[in-house]
């Protein structure tokens, strides 16, 4: 069977973790042809390694990586080094990690927020699960303007 991993943080203010395990558990063949395996590190910049070892030591077939910068100068700096590292991992085991990141400073409302993390995290676990099993459902969308999180902007008239 194969594993799709998913990493979240202590560091996040919204559980967006268990939206993108509710998400992969209503795709098709959840439990009979993937299982869902899941680890929570304490900060973003520890998901790059989390993922590589779910990935090298479990065996997943592709990971998300879901994480909360913070609103400060220094938490976009850590989130930029974080980023790096996700895709140094993605190079270093050929497999794609999908990095999903919800700054703080991207709304004010808390509501919005919390939509937002919800939004983003279920949008990119059903694309790791097209990645792995339905890449046309992804080509179908190429040049759509298709966003996680925000109204989609659309193609370009």
């Amino acid at each position: 069977m194969d594993k799709i991993a998913v990493v979240d943080t202590t560091f996040a203010r919204i559980n967006m973790g268990h939206f993108a395990r509710d998400e992969l558990s209503k795709c098709e063949g959840h439990g009979e042809r993937f299982e869902i395996i899941s680890k929570t590190v304490p900060g973003f910049k520890d998901l790059a390694v989390e993922c590589k070892r779910l990935i090298e030591i479990d065996g997943a077939k592709i990971a998300i990586a879901l994480g909360m910068p913070g609103k400060a100068d220094i938490d976009q700096v850590c989130a930029h080094e974080a980023s790096q590292g996700i895709m140094a991992a993605q190079l270093m085991t050929n497999t794609h990690i999908l990095e999903v990141f919800v700054h703080e400073n991207e709304t004010d409302s808390a509501d919005e927020l919390r939509r937002v993390c919800e939004d983003r995290a279920r949008k990119h676990a059903k694309n790791a699960f097209w990645i792995l099993y339905a890449p046309e459902e992804l080509a179908k969308r190429a040049g759509q303007g298709v966003r996680q999180g925000f109204e989609d902007a659309g193609p370009v008239a």
